[in-house]
């Protein structure tokens, strides 16, 4: 059994659980906004034994203790039961289920894709540049700060060669990086309302890596030919991107990258230099790849079939017992 916590709309989810059926594997998704209103959850302990069953909103069936692999792509936010309208209730029903599934993922042993604890602090940006200094990958100089006068400092020094960013962006609230401009430049006071993140700009080509086990998939995406150069999201269509290579040495930091996070799955963002040198950018443990893949034919949804499957061992072949003769025979031999 291969679980999939994700939402329905996911074609990132549904790429691989197309591989996956056609592997013959039993996957399933499981979107975690049906809980509690149309699924449940239901945790055992009896003596020694114990048990843990998803019971979802199609009325499929789930013991969680077979399960080989979890995928932990893009779990959604709980939605409570229309009856729960007070806040304060509200705030309590859903911190009981958060405590109640952040209980359970601890207590389960399959691969994890990633795993829940581990991806939520590799998501973490300050600590995403600190473990990649400490295993030798170059950074951008980099203020995180609600402190103004830091902030004009920093910039300032770095001159017009600085970028600001947020720790997060959604479809909702969206958020790209951008340089720093004039008109920016006047605006310091409002960084007393949050920490923003200022970078110095490295000049050059985008690399996003994405990393699944052991196998890294590169590709570069020339941002500096599309319409915005800054962050190639804001013109992916006009990017031209294809697959590329990383030199050994960068190889062999990303993977200490990724074991020191403790990850399977991540996509990174380098920048690479005129001159040939990759800088790390960050890291999303639950990055998307299928625009990667679509562009490059690289084969990175079969790559994460893979590795769900990589605990699936086949049933070996049963054997014919030799005669008794026989052992006597090796018996004497030896």
């Amino acid at each position: 059994m291969i679980l999939i916590l994700s939402t329905r709309s996911d074609t990132h989810a549904a790429a691989v659980l197309r591989v996956l059926a056609a592997r013959g594997a039993d996957a399933v998704l499981a979107d975690l906004s049906d809980f509690p209103r149309a699924a449940t959850v239901a945790m055992r302990y009896d003596g020694g034994a114990s048990s843990a069953e998803l019971s979802l909103a199609d009325g499929r069936r789930i013991d969680l203790h077979t399960c080989t692999a979890i995928w932990w792509r893009r779990p959604q936010p709980f939605v409570l039961h229309d009856q729960v309208q007070r806040a304060t209730h509200r705030n309590f029903a859903y911190n009981e289920c958060l405590e109640a599934f952040a209980g359970l993922w601890q207590t389960l042993e399959p691969l994890w894709i990633n795993h829940p604890t581990r991806d939520e602090v590799a998501a973490r940006k300050a600590f995403q540049l600190r473990i990649a200094q400490g295993v030798g990958l170059r950074i951008p100089r980099t203020l995180i700060t609600n402190d103004p006068v830091a902030a004009r400092v920093f910039a300032e020094a770095l001159g017009g060669r600085c970028i600001y960013k947020a720790f997060s962006a959604t479809v909702t609230e969206w958020r790209e990086t951008r340089l720093l401009g004039e008109r920016e430049r006047g605006q310091f006071d409002a960084v007393r309302y949050a920490p923003v993140i200022f970078q110095e700009y490295i000049e050059g080509t985008d690399l996003r890596v994405t990393v699944i086990g052991e196998r890294i998939f590169p590709a570069a995406i020339h941002a500096h030919e599309s319409r915005y150069q800054v962050d190639f999201r804001m013109d992916m269509m006009h990017a031209r991107t294809e697959a590329t290579t990383l030199a050994p040495e960068t190889e062999g930091k990303l993977r200490a990258f990724m074991r020191r996070l403790g990850l399977v799955y991540g996509a990174i963002d380098l920048r690479r230099t005129k001159g040939g040198e990759d800088v790390f950018l960050e890291i999303n443990p639950s990055g998307q790849w299928l625009f990667i893949e679509e562009r490059t034919k690289q084969p990175i949804t079969e790559a994460l079939a893979d590795v769900c499957l990589s605990t699936c061992a086949p049933k070996p072949t049963p054997r014919r017992m030799p005669r008794a003769r026989h052992l006597t025979r090796v018996s004497a031999a030896s």
